[in-house]
């Protein structure tokens, strides 16, 4: 977990993201901008000692998590030139369901204490039809990966009066989407009656886009939305999140802002109800 998380901060500073841009020219210089590499590579031997793990214990008729199911799989193919189930898929795809499915909800996390912290009427109500507005308005305000991941064109297109030529890498920019103020009531600032009608029942809205859209759609936003969902109505309907400051006080200002929003370091109390 610390080394997710710290690759996740370090891929998002602004070293990182001036590497991003001018790639294949810094990768010939020494600098800060290497970092992000030694942390991935890390993170992949310590996935590779696990496989070695499970592939000596391994039972073909009892798999015990994914990589066992991988490596059955493995097992399958074995014979087929062609498979893609081979060890370095078996780590690069763990390593980014790492990245896709742990590291994005504990940051959403994090960032949502923070925002229920800062304003603590929220907490206090516990309709569900609210509960689910609050966490809609946690993930459209933490803005999480505010460019989205990099797209790629499949074939010449025209959009609103540009050429995109096919093969054109694009990123779609969420964070524009998640603040327009023509679809949102308070587009700029906290306020789960973004997602509530006048009657205060939950009211989907088509801006909500923090899974990206289309169909490169992030595959585990059915997932996400049912961990965020049972992480925050448990704990809140057990504890309550308290500051060590003025909730006025507290500042949400991302720790880095690049290719993701990372939240701020912070201290807060969790006490019983």
């Amino acid at each position: 977990m610390e080394m997710m998380n710290n690759s996740f901060r370090e891929v998002s500073s602004a070293w990182s993201q001036f590497y991003d841009i001018y790639a294949d020219f810094l990768k010939y210089f020494p600098g800060p901008h290497t970092k992000i590499y030694d942390i991935l590579e890390e993170m992949r031997v310590f996935i590779a000692e696990r496989v070695k793990q499970n592939q000596k214990t391994l039972d073909l008729n009892c798999p015990r998590d994914f990589i066992d199911c991988f490596l059955i799989q493995m097992e399958k193919e074995k014979d087929n030139p062609a498979s893609e189930f081979n060890v370095k898929n078996l780590e690069l795809t763990t390593l980014n369901l790492f990245f896709a499915g742990t590291e994005t909800v504990s940051s959403t996390l994090r960032y949502g204490f923070l925002l229920l912290m800062k304003y603590p009427e929220v907490q206090d109500r516990s309709q569900m039809p609210y509960m689910d507005a609050v966490i809609h308005e946690v993930q459209r305000v933490s803005d999480l990966i505010p460019m989205d991941l990099p797209h790629m064109v499949t074939r010449d297109t025209e959009f609103r009066g540009y050429l995109i030529p096919q093969g054109t890498e694009i990123y779609p920019v969420l964070n524009t989407v998640l603040h327009d103020p023509t679809k949102f009531k308070s587009p700029n600032s906290f306020n789960p009656e973004n997602f509530l009608d006048e009657n205060g029942r939950f009211q989907k809205n088509d801006a909500f886009v923090p899974f990206s859209s289309g169909k490169r759609i992030c595959l585990g936003e059915a997932l996400a939305r049912m961990e965020l969902f049972l992480f925050f109505t448990t704990i809140l309907q057990s504890f309550q999140l308290k500051p060590l400051l003025d909730p006025k006080d507290i500042d949400t200002t991302p720790q880095e802002s690049g290719f993701a929003n990372i939240p701020p370091f912070y201290e807060l109390c969790i006490i019983p109800r």
